[in-house]
This record gives structure tokens, sequence and C-alpha cells, in this order.
């Protein structure tokens, strides 16, 4: 299972951003997909999950009410809508498929490489 990641960059503080994650495979509605941002120096942090069969959501406190991760199952892709762009969000955004909706990386197997959000203030 390959992940891609994609539509990370430059935006003013305030704004918006939408990450997408395609899978080059079926996701089946057993999977759960999630998001994790890094900054270098630090852990690897929760950010939204999915349950892929259900739809329930999960978020991180931190960007609860501000981001919204949705799934396009057609396009088998997990995308992340993220608003009111803060500096502190800055990050390596990484998806992640896996099974249970955890906040712990290792639960997650499958991972994408990581697209870059920069937020200015």
């Amino acid at each position: 299972v390959q992940l891609q990641a994609s539509g990370g960059g430059l935006v003013q503080a305030g704004g918006s951003l939408k990450l997408s994650c395609a899978a080059s495979e079926r996701i089946y509605s057993s999977s759960v997909m999630g998001w994790f941002r890094q900054d270098p120096g630090k852990e690897r942090e929760f950010v939204a999950a999915i349950r892929w069969g259900r739809g329930s959501t999960y978020y991180a406190d931190s960007v609860k009410g501000r981001f919204t991760i949705s799934k396009d199952t057609a396009k088998n892709t997990v995308n992340l809508e993220m608003n009111s762009l803060k500096p502190e969000d800055t990050a390596t955004y990484y998806c992640a498929r896996g099974t249970s909706p955890t906040h712990v990386p290792g639960d997650y197997r499958y991972w994408g490489q990581g697209t870059q959000v920069t937020v200015s203030s």
C-alpha cells in the first residue's frame, strides 16, 4: 500500500489549506486513515483520523473546530481541510493507514511521504 500526500504549502496565519492523501489501492471499510504532523526534533503528533467504513472522525484538541477530515471513497482519498491556521500548525504532515483511531503513530502500519505546511505570522 502506498500513500501519496499532497497540498502543503506556505500560508499566512488565519489562512486555509487542504491536504489530500491518495491510496494506491482500495481502502477497506475496516481501515482507519489518519493525519499526523511532526516538527524537527519533536515527536510525531496525532492530528485527526477517520474510520473508513462508518465515517466517524477524531481530532486532536489543538485542531478541533479548525480542521476537518473527510474521505472520498471513490477516489480512495482522505482529505484534511485546515482553516484558521496558526504558526504553531507549521510542520510536516503525514497521512497514515491503520485499523484503530488511536493517537499512537506506531499503531498505523502504512505511511505517506509527508507534505510541508508552513504558516507565517
